[in-house]
């Protein structure tokens, strides 16, 4: 599948404000890049190129840049032919348009109508499967990756840019995995990055789908920089990267550092006065024990806590404890295909379809989970989320 580039106008200062958005950036005119295109801003997902750098923008701004298969698919086959040998493409930066988000998530609303004409079938997990393609090929990219991850950025966003080496949040980056909210769980490789979070905050954010804001997603270890946009330290970060000469993993990031030094703040980290708490009750091997744990303690915390848990689906969080379980000693390939067959049963089954349902189509919030409770969600059921699927239908990627 070919890319859809926008031709740059011939005035470097126009390159900036039409790409980027950016001032002032002094770019040399061996920077250029020479390529032909059709600039059409409907595009879903738009390539740029400055020099040997290239720019992916999320293009569905009114969608909030959720992620389709189309954009899959596009972003997948451009950075392909970046990676290949005899490609002078030296960094990949991804980025979303507009100004309220990275990517608020996948197409679930899409996936789950295509399950429901045959949830069986190849097709009602090809999202999700070429979906965690492109999050294995993110994670093993030789080139530089830089993910501006400033706005909202849940689910499918957290693929796009969680499994990079630089990951950078500002003030109005907003995350979340809110998956066991919808009878899903947190896929894109959540079993890899959460359970590798420090302590048991991994297991805290599946299960909760607590939202974390701005600095505090560097402080949670998912953002591996934090610079803000005041002073316009985040627009001079950008031009600043357009401008290497020789990007490298170590000049991207000690220059990201050097923004990220001056963008740091004192101010208090949100999950600080309950990092003890998290760390002792999600770090109980069973959802039986954590919701006795937190039903004993009658602090405002764990009752609001406990409220949260028991709005989720009985099921994805308990296949949710087992993922993170599992992927703590899994790379990222093992992580993604076992998710794959944990899609493959949640298609089989009620609640992914309820959930989506109630929160994003008919928005009562209301939905009925099969099974209801914790204690009718049994181990044995648990485990058939796990098992391998039919021949020809296991995620095929290399470890």
């Amino acid at each position: 599948m070919t890319s859809t580039f926008i031709k740059l106008p011939n005035r470097l200062s126009i390159i900036a404000r039409q790409m980027l958005n950016l001032k002032d950036i002094n770019l040399k005119m061996s920077q250029r890049a020479s390529f032909s295109s059709v600039n059409n801003m409907d595009e879903e997902v738009l390539f740029d190129a400055v020099g040997s750098a290239r720019i992916i923008s999320l293009n569905r701004v009114k969608a909030l840049n959720s992620l389709n298969l189309n954009m899959v698919e596009k972003i997948m086959s451009s950075m392909q032919t970046w990676v290949a040998p005899g490609s002078n493409v030296s960094m990949i930066i991804i980025k979303g348009s507009g100004e309220k988000a990275f990517c608020a998530g996948g197409d679930i609303k899409a996936a789950t109508e295509e399950g429901k004409k045959d949830p069986s079938s190849l097709k009602s997990t090809h999202f999700f499967r070429r979906e965690y393609m492109l999050n294995h090929l993110i994670g093993t990219c030789p080139l530089p990756y830089v993910a501006l991850i400033d706005g909202i950025t849940m689910g499918g966003g957290v693929g796009l840019s969680v499994h990079a080496p630089f990951r950078v949040a500002t003030e109005k980056t907003l995350f979340a995995m809110p998956e066991t909210a919808i009878g899903l769980f947190p896929d894109v490789g959540g079993s890899h990055f959460l359970s590798r979070l420090e302590g048991s905050i991994g297991l805290y954010l599946a299960l909760t789908g607590c939202r974390l804001k701005g600095e505090d997603v560097h402080r949670a270890g998912i953002a591996s920089h934090y610079i803000t946009h005041e002073n316009g330290l985040y627009e001079r970060m950008q031009a600043d990267l357009l401008t290497l000469s020789n990007p490298t993993r170590d000049s991207i990031n000690e220059l990201l550092d050097s923004f990220h030094k001056q963008s740091c703040t004192k101010s208090p980290y949100s999950l600080a006065p309950h990092l003890p708490k998290i760390n002792e009750v999600f770090s109980l091997p069973t959802l039986e024990q954590i919701y006795a744990a937190l039903e004993s303690d009658d602090s405002e915390w764990s009752s609001k806590t406990l409220n949260t848990l028991k709005k989720m689906s009985p099921t994805s969080m308990k296949i949710t404890m087992e993922q993170l379980k599992r992927g703590k000693t899994m790379n990222l390939a093992e992580c993604l295909k076992m998710e794959l067959r944990m899609c493959r049963t949640i298609m089989l089954n009620k609640d992914f379809y309820e959930g989506v349902r109630a929160v994003l189509i008919d928005k009562d919030h209301q939905p009925l989970w099969r099974p209801n409770s914790i204690e009718e969600t049994s181990d044995e059921y648990v485990q058939t989320y796990f098992e391998p699927i039919p021949e020809g239908k296991e995620l095929e990627i290399k470890s």
